[in-house]
């Protein structure tokens, strides 16, 4: 006979997560920067984000939804002074803010090398007497899924995974940062770099209109306004033609145009794509052979590359293809973000490259660098991964633009419109192939704004890629023009 047993009913106990709090640091510090000695604390941690929630047009709280994780540095002043303050992040999406962090605008820099001359492990960091901070506070902010970001426990992260979200949880970090630290009467600015530019120029149209906050000026580096004009997709021929010059840039890096100055290099590329080379990619077949041969050696010569390459690819030069290409006989491909970098593939002669050189060239030295300071210099600890570039976020929903091109352009025209104290600085890497300058003047050309306007826009220009600042050069000249620009607000 089997044995029996009395059997006890359970219940099975619910928990409900622990109620979220802001785990900020601050800690003291001093550097030597531009004017002197600059005394600053740095705050350093993740800020829950609560929304709003309503069900069935019932008011539920205001519930945690996010952590995200911010750094911000403030500078000891006199009482009664109101210094700038900038809110900075990279794009991406997928990108935490250690870029324009630790590469740029931060009192602290890493040490990478540069092209042809990298660091080696474990790198380094140094003092950044550049640093933004002697003529603005700062404050990084790390969307969600990058960096420290994440949504909170039993939330959903693919909720801010998309252009509108983003934007949105971006914002109200924004606000409340600027809430909590009474700086509502302090100019404002926001610096994005790449898909960071977009979204920059997007939280201005949206800060206003939501919030009533105005900011200052718009800090764009590497900027990508309309999507349509660095998208290689079918019946999209105007990549082809903004992307020639950063093409002509980097084979003149390479020693393609022999002792051509760069600037008489660039003036014939840019003719050559603003009108020729359109023209001709528009007749297709009605070109004739002469005119297409002609269009053929133009478009081999700007670019670096062979005739017989060009005539092969119906005149048509996608972006990773001419990476690939540009130094097959050398059996080196060249950089996306950067096309002074160079790399190795084993297949030479394969069409697209597997690895971006100018990113894993100096992904380390960003990575042990950014790991060591949040915790070793400002005594922030969390055993969760830094997600420096986070794969987490795609696929990234562009929902809003369901059949158009993703742009902000029109945005950025009604902030201006609304705000025309507001300014932008554009900064443009010649050698950077992920977002080509000549797209970027495309774009600010076509920005629908009255003529008056177009005077508050500055556009500066690097011989480097996209984060420009890897170059030494390049960084102390940028430096110096942020500061300019931050200085000069009316």
């Amino acid at each position: 006979m089997a044995a029996s047993a009395d059997k006890t009913d359970e219940s099975k106990e619910t928990t409900t997560p622990a109620e979220p709090v802001d785990d900020l640091v601050s800690t003291h510090h001093t550097i030597r920067a531009a004017g002197g000695e600059l005394s600053y604390t740095a705050t350093t941690g993740r800020v829950v984000l609560r929304e709003e929630v309503h069900t069935d047009g019932k008011f539920d709280g205001f519930k945690p939804k996010a952590e995200v994780f911010v750094t911000s540095y403030v500078a000891d002043a006199e009482p009664g002074t109101t210094r700038p303050v900038t809110f900075a992040f990279n794009g991406g999406p997928g990108s935490s803010s250690v870029w324009l962090h630790l590469g740029l605008l931060g009192p602290r820099r890493v040490v990478s090398g540069d092209a042809g001359d990298l660091a080696p492990p474990p790198y380094g960091l140094t003092d950044n007497p550049e640093t933004l901070l002697a003529h603005s506070d700062l404050v990084f902010i790390d969307p969600v899924s990058t960096g420290y970001s994440r949504a909170v426990e039993g939330g959903t992260p693919g909720d801010f995974h998309g252009y509108k979200r983003d934007i949105e949880s971006i914002a109200e970090v924004i606000r409340l940062w600027t809430t909590r630290n009474g700086r509502w009467m302090s100019p404002k600015y926001l610096a994005g770099e790449s898909y960071g530019t977009l979204r920059a120029a997007a939280l201005a149209e949206h800060l206003q209109s939501r919030y009533g906050l105005y900011p200052n000026g718009l800090l764009l580096i590497s900027s990508v306004l309309d999507m349509g004009t660095i998208r290689f997709t079918d019946g999209n021929d105007l990549p082809y033609a903004l992307y020639l010059p950063t093409y002509a840039a980097i084979a003149h890096h390479h020693g393609k145009h022999g002792d051509r100055p760069l600037r008489e290099v660039l003036d014939e590329a840019e003719e050559f794509a603003a009108k020729d080379y359109p023209w001709a990619l528009a007749r297709g077949a009605r070109l004739s052979d002469e005119e297409r041969a002609e269009v053929v050696r133009r478009v081999a010569a700007l670019a670096g590359l062979s005739e017989d390459y060009v005539e092969r690819a119906n005149l048509r030069i996608e972006h990773i293809r001419f990476f690939t290409e540009l130094l097959r006989d050398r059996r080196q491909t060249v950089g996306r973000m950067d096309g002074r970098f160079t790399g190795w593939e084993p297949d030479a002669a394969g069409e697209h490259f597997t690895d971006d050189p100018s990113i894993s060239g100096i992904l380390g030295a960003y990575a042990a660098s950014i790991n060591h300071y949040l915790r070793e210099e400002l005594d922030y600890t969390n055993d969760l991964p830094y997600e420096m570039i986070s794969s987490k976020v795609q696929p990234w929903s562009y929902k809003e633009f369901e059949g158009a091109s993703v742009s902000v352009v029109d945005k950025l025209g009604a902030a201006m419109q609304a705000n025309p104290h507001l300014r932008l600085h554009v900064g443009c890497g010649y050698t950077d192939g992920a977002t080509p300058y000549f797209a970027a003047e495309h774009v600010l050309a076509r920005l629908p704004i009255p003529a008056e306007l177009r005077e508050n826009i500055d556009v500066r220009y690097y011989p480097a890629g996209h984060m420009m600042y890897v170059h030494e050069p390049s960084r102390l000249e940028q430096s110096a023009h942020l500061a300019e620009f931050v200085n000069a607000r009316p």
